[in-house]
């Protein structure tokens, strides 16, 4: 039995400039953290013999690999020339709620596949697998910052280059710092799952259109820089960068906000939150909150009919947590 334990993700500014319809023009970078929910994956020799038994949201069963339905397991397993192999996938949280899951998965399933062969691959070269499975091989309308984000760990400033290279850079913060930024972050759930594809597929096309889609993404990459530069003097500048570029976001496509959303955050924010964002694509999912000056349990009474969850830091990134 192997078992990979891969985290996922928040992005704090930059989000939508590691779409290819923008970074292959200007550039894009994110600054994104890895946190201590996790998607965790467990394969072994099948019981069976030839053929498969994967558990996912789904159960499957096929004799061959051409046969999987699961999209990226179908990949990954290809590439990998496996069969009978019992494959199980769970998750802290749904897919769906803008946290990566489906890039975490993609890095985790690399990393899986790599123990059960005996194989070894750094986490960055994972995440560019991941990337290269997902956008190129399979033709998912989503940028790189989730794969990059979830293999590494710890807080990262990621940048996206026009000819498709990647610098990933671990922003040093000291532990007092880090966990001042636990105390303050606070995430909610809205409720619902949404698929990222109809409203990245927007935010591409707008991106090659648009000049004032344009515009806010470069706006946004700079956001990025600057909150690279301020957070190591200060990490309450947090709030602040989230505020503008939650502003900034929800300008890039139909679909990314609504009534409720707008509305939980109007309250987190009345409450004494500084600034936050809905996290991921867009409508559905998690509102991550920044709340200073000990205005946490404040935020949390405003928004009485949505589950409040801790933000915990991950350092390791996507890791094997047992092998026997």
């Amino acid at each position: 039995m192997i078992i990979s334990r891969t985290p996922l993700r928040i992005s704090f500014c930059g989000g939508g400039s590691d779409l290819p319809s923008f970074y292959r023009d200007h550039g894009g970078a994110v600054l994104s953290m890895s946190i201590a929910r996790y998607v965790y994956l467990s394969m072994h020799d099948y019981f069976g013999g030839e053929g498969f038994i994967l558990k996912y949201s789904r159960l499957e069963t096929p004799r061959d690999v051409g046969e999987i339905q699961h999209r990226i397991i179908r990949e990954v397993f290809d590439s990998y020339g496996l069969n009978g192999v019992d494959f199980n996938s769970s998750a802290d949280v749904p897919a769906g709620t803008g946290l990566g899951s489906s890039s975490a998965f993609t890095v985790g399933l690399l990393n899986l596949c790599n123990a059960y062969r005996g194989r070894y691959e750094g986490r960055a070269a994972l995440a560019a697998r991941a990337c290269e499975i997902e956008i190129e091989k399979l033709g998912e309308p989503i940028g790189k910052q989730d794969q990059y984000g979830c293999a590494l760990g710890g807080l990262n400033f990621i940048e996206f280059h026009p000819d498709e290279s990647v610098d990933c850079e671990a922003v040093p913060i000291t532990l007092a710092m880090r966990q001042k930024m636990e105390r303050n972050l606070v995430m909610f759930y809205l409720g619902g799952t949404r698929s990222a594809s109809a409203i990245l597929k927007q935010q591409n096309a707008a991106a090659a259109t648009d000049r004032r889609v344009t515009d806010n993404l470069r706006a946004m990459v700079e956001m990025a820089r600057g909150l690279r530069r301020d957070i190591v003097g200060d990490v309450d500048v947090l709030g602040g960068y989230l505020h503008e570029g939650w502003m900034r976001k929800r300008e890039l496509a139909a679909g990314i906000t609504n009534p409720r959303v707008d509305d939980a955050y109007d309250r987190a924010r009345a409450a004494g939150a500084s600034g936050g964002k809905l996290l991921g694509a867009g409508e559905a999912g998690f509102l991550l909150a920044y709340c200073p000056d000990g205005t946490r349990d404040a935020v949390v009474a405003a928004l009485p009919d949505c589950q409040a969850y801790d933000v915990r830091f991950d350092a390791i990134g996507t890791t094997i947590i047992y092998s026997d």
